[in-house]
């Protein structure tokens, strides 16, 4: 399986297997209309060429929620409709809406649950599925995406903890089903047969007493029963475990199931690929061929070929790592991917959707409200006669690295580290000219270079090399 091969999802011809994820972005007002900010996100996205765009997470209802789209009533129509048209004629990027609803949350902490909810108001949900669904085909959307992931309703009945104890009961697996079946064939209902519908759901709810993989498996089984046309997993980030900070809006991303959900530095890469292998191979030994995304810090291009090629998922979503390139897709196919600008997961984006601030990206340039356009004619950054003069001092366990400034238009610098003579890795990204490392091994050798790069990610030349080795502890080395 090839990252640019085609992929018929039900008539939706994605032209490769690279899709982003619905990211939140702030940028629409409390109004919930699409605005040009909105549009030219998007829109970015559809010039770096990806197979499939998943716009940001929308209300099919009217409840207030700060600045976030929707999809709740006809008004909304004609903004959409902008934004397919324009994504439309940009390339050949197909693209969905991400359909949500959501139950309410207040600053004090308190939060609605699914136990509260009448069975009027869970037939009022289904039917608001539906017409959202509708509006969206109406709109020009290649297809739709429910959401029934993280702290949202539909996962809510989904999950584990589920509190109700009827029809919709979580003490079964068909009372935590019931909910997210009605909705699929009401959908269906309203769509027809030949429109795509996808669903993002966890794989994991990282959560005590919360559901796995286990479970996870028999909910995509029912899913591919139901005839969805793509299957998305993502893990975590729910409210049961959220932090919450006084007078602030309770973020579902902000305890350990929210970390998984967007895992930051210290995590290791590709780290929900098995759950996705898992749960593909359970639905295909029982003989459906569901598409299968999976995503979680899978920004390389080497580790992306790998899991299509082994036939892990069937698609690779990638979020931050899109933010920061909006280009990865045109550069991969190019080869070109010395190009790249790496996103180092330092979660600026997740804490400022947290603080329901503009999502942007720290390797942008400053003050830029979307990723630069690429421009590869433009001039990569070069060191002078000193070739970077680097220099790290080791104290206490701790490197600092420290270099000159690049010639040239100098957006950041990536740090380059190879471990114990293995591979070489980026393992930061700062604009200015200074770097803490704080995760090394005594008595390990390390390698660090650091190369500059412009604006569209173009990089110079590395700098000159250094070689450490932090000495063991005096307990270590007397036992060696």
């Amino acid at each position: 399986m090839k990252i640019f091969e085609p992929l018929d999802i039900n008539g939706m011809v994605i032209p490769n297997r690279v899709l982003v994820p619905a990211m939140v972005t702030r940028l629409s007002r409390e109004d919930g209309l699409i605005n040009q900010d909105i549009i030219d996100r998007y829109v970015r996205y559809a010039k770096g060429e990806v197979g499939l765009i998943v716009v940001e997470a929308m209300a099919i209802h009217g409840a207030k929620a700060g600045p976030l789209l929707r999809i709740s009533d006809d008004s909304f129509i004609p903004g959409h409709a902008e934004l397919t048209k324009q994504i439309h004629d940009t390339s050949d990027s197909k693209v969905v809406p991400q359909i949500i609803h959501f139950m309410k949350i207040a600053r004090s902490g308190w939060r609605q649950t699914l136990d509260m909810l009448s069975n009027e108001d869970i037939g009022q949900i289904v039917e608001e599925f539906g017409d959202a669904a509708a509006r969206a085909r109406e709109a020009g959307y290649d297809g739709v995406e429910l959401h029934a992931a993280h702290a949202y309703t539909l996962a809510s009945s989904l999950s584990r903890l589920n509190a109700r104890r009827d029809e919709y009961s979580g003490r079964t697996l068909e009372g935590r089903l019931n909910m997210v079946g009605k909705v699929v064939a009401n959908v269906r209902k309203k769509v027809g047969n030949d429109f795509p519908v996808g669903i993002r759901m966890l794989a994991d709810e990282y959560l005590r007493d919360g559901y796995t993989v286990k479970d996870a498996k028999l909910i995509a089984l029912r899913m591919a029963q139901l005839s969805l046309d793509y299957i998305s997993l993502s893990v975590g980030g729910k409210f049961e475990d959220a932090v919450h900070t006084p007078g602030e809006i309770l973020h579902g991303y902000s305890g350990y199931s929210g970390e998984r959900c967007m895992p930051g530095a210290n995590h290791s890469d590709m780290l929900h690929v098995h759950l996705a292998d898992e749960i593909k191979s359970f639905i295909n030994s029982k003989g459906f061929n569901t598409p299968i995304v999976t995503a979680g810090k899978i920004s390389s291009p080497e580790h992306a070929k790998m899991v299509l090629a082994e036939g892990k998922a069937d698609i690779v979503g990638i979020a931050r790592g899109l933010l920061a390139d909006a280009d990865w897709v045109v550069k991969v196919r190019d080869g070109e991917e010395d190009r790249i600008v790496h996103c180092t997961y330092c979660n600026v984006c997740k804490e400022l959707d947290g603080a329901h601030k503009e999502v942007h990206c720290f390797l942008w340039p400053k003050h830029a409200r979307q990723a630069p356009d690429d421009l590869p004619e433009s001039d990569a950054p070069i060191w002078g006669v000193d070739k970077g003069s680097l220099e790290v001092t080791l104290k206490e366990g701790v490197a600092t690295l420290s270099w000159s400034k690049a010639s040239g238009e100098v957006s950041g610098y990536d740090i380059y580290r190879a471990d114990d003579n293995g591979e070489v890795q980026i393992i930061e990204a700062v604009k200015g000219k200074r770097v803490v490392d704080r995760s090394l091994l005594a008595g390990m050798p390390y390698r660090y270079y650091v190369r500059a790069y412009n604006n569209v990610g173009q990089a110079g030349p590395p700098s000159n090399s250094i070689h450490i080795e932090p000495a063991l502890p005096d307990y270590a080395a007397a036992i060696a």
